[in-house]
């Protein structure tokens, strides 16, 4: 696994605050909540916008051979997936960190060693207007996104948001809220990210981005929870030099780095922590 020091993560956010104005490609306020969402559901989406996925919209998963074929040894199967369920433009920056939390290189697809994981994604890939695509999670029906959930002990779900729904201070707007049932996950995260560098909140404190609804994709997994992370504006255009569709997946910067590397480790740190992660 790549690994960034908390010093370089530290001295990259400082340069990006100064950095001048947010892109405004992918800096669209994220609902929070499916109040302002055009459509009810992902199969209501593909209904209305049929003929339009490849122009309006694209989906990418990936999911990972699993066989056990031995009468007298059980064979590793996979315990995690991470999803993007708002990718593209509708909150810039979550395709690639889902790409990268999972094991892949965001602009060749290359797996990068370590754990692969599977991976789910909905991105909004039009040239403007990409926040109408926009489904809640606690909507998403897409039915090959709720099978790589519920086929997992553990799922990662990527947000963005605004520093002022995330409750962060105006000096400090870079931030992560970390969110979902899964308690264990939550505080290897907080606990991961910490020490990279970043700045935490709890989503208990704030509830639009607390991720505890059990419909949320998030917690539909084998276990029933999840953790769901929601990435700032600021923090999120700190990862990349060029803020846009096509530019982000080849300009990652350290901060970019250590955000995976850090969410790797406490995915890998539950992963062998034992109790519910083992399947009898």
């Amino acid at each position: 696994m790549t690994t960034t020091s908390r010093r370089t993560v530290l001295t990259a956010l400082a340069t990006a605050t100064v950095a001048g104005p947010l892109s405004v490609l992918g800096a669209t306020a994220a609902h929070a909540t499916g109040a302002n969402d055009l459509y009810d559901s992902n199969t209501d989406l593909y209904a209305k916008l049929a003929g339009k996925e490849g122009t309006d919209f694209s989906r990418r998963y990936k999911r990972h051979e699993q066989v056990d074929s031995d009468q007298k040894a059980a064979v590793a199967y996979g315990r995690t997936a991470v999803l993007a369920l708002h990718g593209g433009g509708i909150e810039g920056g979550t395709s690639e960190l889902c790409l990268g939390v999972a094991g892949y290189d965001p602009a060749t697809l290359a797996a990068k060693g370590g754990p692969a994981y599977d991976y789910w994604m909905f991105e909004g890939i039009r040239s403007t207007n990409n926040g109408e695509l926009h489904v809640t999670s606690k909507n998403c029906d897409d039915k090959v996104a709720l099978s790589v959930a519920a086929a997992n002990l553990n799922v990662v779900s990527l947000h963005g948001c605004t520093a002022a729904q995330a409750g962060a201070p105006s000096t400090r707007p870079e931030a992560v809220v970390v969110g979902g049932l899964n308690g264990t996950l939550k505080t290897y995260l907080h606990q991961a990210l910490r020490a990279t560098g970043f700045q935490t909140i709890d989503g208990s404190t704030e509830p639009d981005l607390a991720g505890i609804d059990p419909s949320n994709i998030c917690n539909r997994t084998l276990l029933s929870r999840g953790a769901q992370l929601e990435l700032t504006t600021e923090l999120r255009k700190s990862m990349f030099t060029v803020n846009t569709i096509a530019g982000r997946a080849t300009s990652t910067t350290p901060v970019y780095t250590g955000f995976i590397a850090a969410v790797r480790t406490a995915i890998a740190r539950l992963e062998t922590s034992g109790g519910d992660q083992t399947i009898l």
